[in-house]
């Protein structure tokens, strides 16, 4: 009888280690918030041919597990992307995508306007998530050096990018805009051919960054 008790008890003590042993394996997923417009949206297509869940079979290819938020707004703004932020800090990120500004210039919203609205979401991502890491798409308008303006607009991106020790994409529509056969009839968003060239724009940023995010020891949750 005594021969039996101690076997049981230590069955017990077995799975009982073996519990613990795959809690601490366990860690906390990591997350990729996107805070966009259209472009990250996937206007017109499904969201499935949107880059952002283009990027989530790109990170499972490479054995990393991310889970992505893609928190982008057709029409999305700057000013609008800082008022939806708020709603999407309630969990950890562990990498922040930013896209936005090209909807305002097009608006003609003034550039310093641009610039602190962006700044301001950037600043609350940090307040929030101490070690994200952040990456910022950069955006041009048409005719690119032609005025003043066009140029201080494409000039936010790389600026905020070394202000806040961010990666840059340098132009995310890059090998995309002003093609026919990747965008679709408006000529101003991309159709599914073109969110793929989308995704590789930013994968070639992100997957070193991806992975570098995924070797670090998860933190603590609060």
């Amino acid at each position: 009888m005594r021969a039996i008790t101690v076997a049981v008890v230590s069955l017990a003590l077995i799975f009982l280690g073996q519990s613990m042993t795959a809690a601490h394996d366990l860690s906390p997923v990591k997350r990729i918030l996107v805070l966009g417009d259209s472009l990250s949206q996937g206007f017109g297509l499904r969201s499935t041919q949107a880059y952002p869940a283009l990027l989530t079979e790109k990170l499972r290819a490479a054995n990393l597990s991310f889970e992505i938020t893609n928190a982008s707004q057709t029409g999305g703004t700057t000013d609008g992307g800082l008022h939806r932020l708020p709603a999407h800090l309630k969990r950890k990120i562990d990498i922040f995508v930013l896209e936005l500004g090209i909807n305002d210039a097009f608006r003609g919203v003034p550039i310093a306007e641009i610039r602190n609205n962006l700044q301001a979401i950037i600043d609350q991502v940090k307040a929030r998530n101490p070690n994200v890491r952040i990456i910022i798409a950069g955006m041009q308008l048409p005719n690119y050096a032609s005025d003043d303006y066009v140029f201080a607009f494409s000039q936010i991106y790389a600026d905020l990018a070394a202000k806040n020790s961010a990666a840059l994409i340098p132009y995310l529509l890059e090998g995309v805009s002003g093609d026919p056969l990747l965008n679709q009839p408006d000529r101003v968003h991309p159709n599914a051919a073109g969110q793929k060239i989308l995704a590789d724009n930013v994968w070639r940023v992100l997957e070193p960054i991806a992975r570098e995010t995924a070797a670090e020891p998860a933190a603590r949750v609060q």
